[in-house]
């Protein structure tokens, strides 16, 4: 075999969408890399790396021979009996397969018999010559332009004025080179060559002839002023902000946000991070309005002091390096005035209004065409809260800190919380940033004055709003966040509008979880059923469909399934307490350490399978079985002895169940193994008769019952 070398290919295109740059950069080396590694063009050695400017599309491939490799191959003809006559002679059948692959009855002294199955069989060995590198990385582009993640593809014409194609953005260049040496490809209406371009101003040489293909990132950013790496600009980006910061002021940290970077890394080819500021004036309107319109406007990275307040100095990524920034600097303060200008009027007009006298209007702004409108999910939303407080009120144990007598300031603090929530949405801030809707009722209602609570728990409600995203900060909060996602997933659900594979444009998924780490992480002395059972109650009766509280509740025990594989727990352990469907959430954590502890021990296994053995016999059994035991009636030493075993275990097992000590109840139960593996081991339980067999098997399940209050143990059986 010819000796191996690096490959490069790369796609100079016009600005490439930047949010998905990244991925784009990352599918296109992997899939390049992929088939060529399908076709035997590279080795076990070889590694991929990607390249993704705004204008270009590259990977760089090692160990990549000029030729794969010859396969030889057994290629299955027909049964002898079919291809052979009794003198040994081709039949007609033969004859023809052998001239459909070009050969004649030459070829028959060279066919292999083997069995095949039960026949005997004609085989041809054959040698596939393997495929040249110009052969293999034409297909591997084309496939590769096949799998890339393209958010729209747009068709233009080539130059010819006569031949369109469709890509992502209009290609102009084709780079292909194998060591030193072009690979003759043509792509998208380009023939590949060695030539591409650099920075649109900043480019030491215009086109930058690529010398071979380990050359290539360095020649563009020696030649071309381009890094063309995406992870290596990102990194120099991070530097440069972090560096910059410092320069801008003692502690003072940009904003974290990655995201952002990656935007950013997206928009240029050569970074320089730069310092801005604006008028101090404008730090009078909230600091979410101000970081977001600088973020998501103009792609600055905002800088914060100390304290995490928001100061007037921000940094900008600029794509070009001059000597003299001072009007790139100033381009951009005068870019970023007007936008912050236009915050401060939302702030200030909006505050000429109150929060109450917006409420009229939720009633215009449709929610959804069979759910109603704003003003309507706002009273169900209040409806689900004042139902939460009561049943908080009627549980023996009291919410946390919450004395009985101060229930009725909480529900009326839930009920104007409730009810003022939506109110932001009307007006001209969250219509221009809805990101910040919640987070402006909060100002607008501490601007008002509003009681103590119930602005944060306006703030609030929509908490968490993201994967690792805070929880509400107040008991008014925590109940008006929990009615709001009850109120979306009860409606949507009974109105048939569940989640499809990847597809969940409610982000029901997103409110599911935000319930349980609620209802967890609050500790909140709440059953899920009558929880779901006051949000479906919100609703006009008739509206939903009366079988979707049950696919509620089993989408929020997967949802709190897949929470704690997350967590490290195994599918046995979780599956062991879910499937008991425990419905008060908050005990779920103590409950699922306690099998994880009961799993260590030496005699779960055991356990663990007689469990299982019980509960089958146990299903057997038509019409149930009591977990009741006639001591009388226990003829074998070893059924009396478990019988006595249980009577010692079940009553400490119980007493450190209720008492919440869920490890403790389950290692108790060390104590039954060695009488439950007696007890198989000695026992007939189908008796003959009947009394006996009735018996057993109620003491069954009394050991049943005994085993599974914290868990179904049976799960963690192999």
């Amino acid at each position: 075999m010819m000796a191996a070398n690096s490959l490069l290919v790369e796609l100079f295109v016009e600005e490439l969408p930047p949010k998905a740059l990244k991925r784009l950069g990352e599918t296109f080396a992997a899939a390049l890399a992929d088939s060529l590694r399908a076709q035997g063009l590279i080795d076990a050695l070889a590694q991929a790396t990607a390249f993704a400017s705004p204008r270009r599309l590259a990977a760089h491939v090692t160990h990549v021979h000029p030729k794969a490799p010859d396969r030889a191959l057994a290629q299955k003809l027909m049964p002898v009996a079919v291809g052979l006559d009794k003198a040994g002679d081709a039949t007609p059948a033969l004859v023809k397969k052998l001239a459909a692959l070009g050969l004649g009855v030459e070829a028959i002294a060279s066919l292999r018999r083997q069995m095949d199955g039960k026949a005997e069989t004609l085989f041809l060995d054959i040698t596939q010559p393997g495929a040249s590198l110009a052969e293999g990385l034409q297909k591997a582009v084309g496939e590769a332009l096949g799998k890339l993640p393209i958010p729209k593809v747009m068709g233009y014409q080539l130059a010819d004025g006569w031949q369109t194609v469709h890509f992502v953005r209009p290609a102009h260049k084709l780079v292909a080179l194998h060591g030193d040496a072009v690979v003759p490809i043509s792509v998208l209406g380009l023939a590949a060559g060695r030539e591409t371009h650099g920075h649109r101003f900043e480019a030491a040489a215009d086109p930058i002839v690529i010398c071979d293909a380990d050359s290539y990132a360095a020649q563009l950013e020696s030649e071309g002023a381009v890094i063309p790496g995406f992870a290596a600009r990102r990194a120099e980006i991070e530097r440069q902000v972090a560096a910059a910061a410092r320069l801008a002021g003692a502690g003072l940290a940009p904003v974290d946000d990655d995201a952002l970077l990656d935007e950013v890394t997206a928009l240029v080819e050569r970074p320089n991070v730069l310092v801005g500021q604006f008028e101090e004036a404008f730090l009078d309107v909230p600091q979410e309005c101000l970081i977001l319109t600088m973020k998501a406007n103009q792609k600055y990275f905002p800088l914060l002091d100390a304290s995490g307040k928001l100061t007037n100095k921000f940094l900008i990524v600029s794509n070009i390096r001059p000597a003299d920034t001072t009007a790139v600097v100033g381009g951009n303060e005068r870019v970023v005035r007007p936008r912050l200008a236009d915050a401060k009027f939302f702030f200030d007009q909006d505050r000429k209004k109150s929060l109450e006298s917006r409420l009229p209007g939720l009633a215009r702004v449709v929610y959804h065409n069979r759910l109603g409108t704003q003003g309507e999910r706002a009273e169900r939303v209040r409806a689900i809260g004042h139902a939460i407080v009561n049943r908080m009120r009627m549980h023996t144990v009291p919410y946390t800190a919450l004395a009985k007598d101060e229930f009725d300031v909480l529900d009326s603090k839930v009920q104007e919380a409730a009810r003022l929530a939506k109110a932001d949405l009307l007006t001209d801030m969250v219509g221009e940033f809805p990101e910040l809707q919640g987070i402006m009722g909060g100002y607008y209602a501490r601007h008002e004055g509003l009681r103590d609570g119930v602005a944060i728990a306006i703030e609030d409600h929509y908490k968490p709003r993201f994967a690792g995203d805070a929880l509400p900060r107040n008991h008014t909060g925590t109940v008006v966040a929990l009615a709001d996602k009850l109120d979306t997933l009860c409606g949507l659900f009974g109105i048939g509008q569940l989640p499809t594979g990847d597809r969940d444009p409610f982000a029901l998924r997103r409110h599911a979880l935000g319930v349980i780490r609620i209802l967890i992480e609050k500790g909140l002395v709440l059953d899920l059923p009558e929880i779901l059972e006051a949000g479906f109650a919100a609703f006009p009766p008739d509206l939903l469909d009366k079988g979707a509280a049950g696919r509620l509740a089993e989408f929020i025990y997967d949802r709190l399934a897949n929470q704690l594989r997350e967590q490290g727990y195994s599918a046995q352990q979780v599956d062991a307490v879910l499937a008991l469907r425990p419905q008060r959430l908050k005990e779920v954590p103590r409950l699922i350490e306690a099998v994880r502890a009961f799993a260590g021990m030496p005699e779960a296994v055991s356990l663990a399978s007689a469990n299982k053995r019980v509960g089958n016999i146990l299903k057997k059994v038509e019409g149930g079985v009591q977990a009741a035991v006639d001591a009388e009636l226990l003829a074998e030493p070893a059924e009396t002895a478990l019988h006595a075993a249980l009577l010692e275990v079940r009553p400490a097992a119980d007493r450190a169940f209720e008492a919440g000590d869920y490890t403790g109840s389950l290692k108790s139960l060390a104590a039954l193994k060695a009488p439950v593996d007696a007890f198989f081991d000695q026992v007939m339980v189908n008796a003959d008769d009947a009394r006996l067999r009735a018996n057993r098997q109620g003491l069954l399940a009394l050991l049943h019952a005994t085993m599974n209050r914290a868990a179904d143990l049976s799960r963690l059986a192999a």
